[in-house]
């Protein structure tokens, strides 16, 4: 498997599963403790949106996307605060309307869209230079946030109505995080695709959860699980030859029934 590290491809392939899991997974940890992980996938399919538009207009797929995103989850934040729409109702409009917007543009669009499968599905091992730099801006940024903000983050997504009782920023902060996510996911639909996106913002803050109770806790324990599966999952996938994708979050499930499995025969240990 050593070998594969001598293709550049693979080696940008795995510096951005590296980076983005680590992204990912203190997103994930946000959404997770404010009980929004169907909001990963009403932008991750408002995102489709985007997609079919920016192909019928011929202007870059990824920008229409991440406008499409920032848009929607935007739009989700101010109907559940300004007119207290519940949010899983406003995603619900959200994914129906971004995916209804897709379908049509990508019927008018003329002839073939080649790039279609790799944002449905993933392609990981067409990310480029240029991808790495996104990616890693992007952490950086997200890094620089949470370490100047930690406190307020973790207070609002635990409970905003006491925080606004206190006078924290939480519109603020609710608007800023609710834009990383978005972006989040526009920048990770090339890793692992429209589909398979939730499973990546969710499934490691879900294994990381079961040992673990405090938001930091919570989220370095994440991190580690996020990219040891990304990596396991990259080199499996490679080596068998099938997506990478599917296998990085197979190996997610199998992690957290593992975990889960081990929790329960602890429990009865202690018994």
């Amino acid at each position: 498997m050593i070998e594969f590290l001598e293709y550049e491809f693979f080696r940008n392939a795995l510096w951005g599963v590296l980076i983005i899991s680590v992204a990912a997974a203190m997103i994930g940890t946000y959404i997770i403790t404010r009980r929004l992980v169907a909001i990963s996938g009403g932008v991750t399919h408002a995102c489709f949106g985007g997609l079919g538009l920016g192909y019928f207009l011929g202007i870059n797929p990824v920008v229409m996307a991440a406008l499409f995103a920032i848009t929607s989850s935007v739009g989700v934040e101010w109907m559940s605060t300004r007119y207290r729409i519940r949010e899983d109702s406003a995603i619900a409009v959200v994914w129906a309307i971004g995916m209804a917007i897709g379908v049509l543009f990508v019927f008018l669009t003329p002839g073939y869209v080649p790039e279609l499968n790799a944002f449905l599905f993933g392609n990981i091992l067409t990310i480029s230079r240029g991808d790495l730099w996104a990616f890693g801006i992007f952490t950086a940024v997200l890094i620089l946030f949470f370490l100047c903000f930690y406190n307020q983050i973790v207070a609002c997504a635990f409970d905003r109505d006491f925080c606004r009782v206190i006078h924290l920023p939480v519109r603020f902060i609710n608007y800023t995080m609710t834009v990383l996510v978005a972006v989040c996911i526009v920048l990770t639909i090339r890793l692992v695709g429209v589909m398979l996106l939730m499973s990546m913002l969710s499934l490691p803050m879900m294994s990381a959860e079961i040992f673990f109770h405090r938001f930091r806790s919570m989220m370095w324990a994440s991190i580690v699980i996020s990219v040891v599966c990304c990596v396991v999952g990259l080199f499996i996938g490679t080596v068998i030859d099938v997506p990478c994708s599917a296998i990085i979050v197979i190996t997610m499930v199998a992690v957290y029934i593992l975990l889960k499995v081990s929790q329960a025969v602890f429990s009865r240990e202690k018994e």
